[in-house]
């Protein structure tokens, strides 16, 4: 059985540290698809830094989203999704599986991706928690399918909660980021 350190996998077939560093967005993807933000310059910065990479940041305002067919709304039309589009779980995850792994709606350039950046997510968690959690479920599972296809795509997520929790997602933690992993960078 081949190991990191045996022959068959030598240095010369494992990247580099530095060169998975350089991947665009890979700090996003690196343990989740779903990254958590609480305070929203650190979310604003990352956004913008994304941009400066290429990669197309679709901004959501969660928080207006009292209902799920608010967010079904919103997402339809920022994502461009075709007329037939059904309104509901279901067709989220059909209608997002296109953009994020064969793009046809999504115009980022070749080799960036797309960003989907929410904020104020926890109120639309406490108006419709089984419909927010099914979201961020249906993108996570989706960018893994998007990585597989060699295709960025991830999800930002702000909350005015710091302690904001979620099931696993797509198979997956929901994590903060990484300047405020531990509780006390959030208060």
């Amino acid at each position: 059985m081949a190991t990191e350190d045996s022959p068959a996998l030598g240095p010369e077939h494992r990247p580099d540290r530095a060169d998975v560093d350089d991947v665009p967005g890979i700090e996003y993807m690196d343990n989740t698809f779903v990254t958590l933000f609480w305070r929203r310059q650190l979310l604003t910065d990352a956004e913008l830094r994304l941009e400066e990479r290429g990669f197309r940041v679709v901004r959501l305002a969660a928080g207006e989203w009292t209902r799920e067919r608010d967010m079904h709304r919103d997402v339809a039309a920022a994502l461009r999704f075709p007329d037939y589009y059904g309104h509901n779980l279901d067709a989220l995850n059909d209608c997002l599986g296109d953009v994020a792994c064969h793009g046809p709606y999504d115009d980022s350039p070749e080799g960036t991706g797309l960003v989907l950046s929410l904020t104020d997510y926890d109120r639309f968690t406490a108006a419709c928690p089984e419909a927010a959690q099914t979201v961020l479920d249906i993108a996570a599972g989706q960018a893994r399918r998007a990585a597989v296809l060699r295709r960025r795509f991830f999800c930002l997520v702000h909350s005015d909660d710091p302690d904001i929790r979620f099931e696993p997602v797509g198979a997956m933690p929901v994590l903060w980021n990484r300047d405020e992993w531990a509780d006390a960078r959030r208060r």
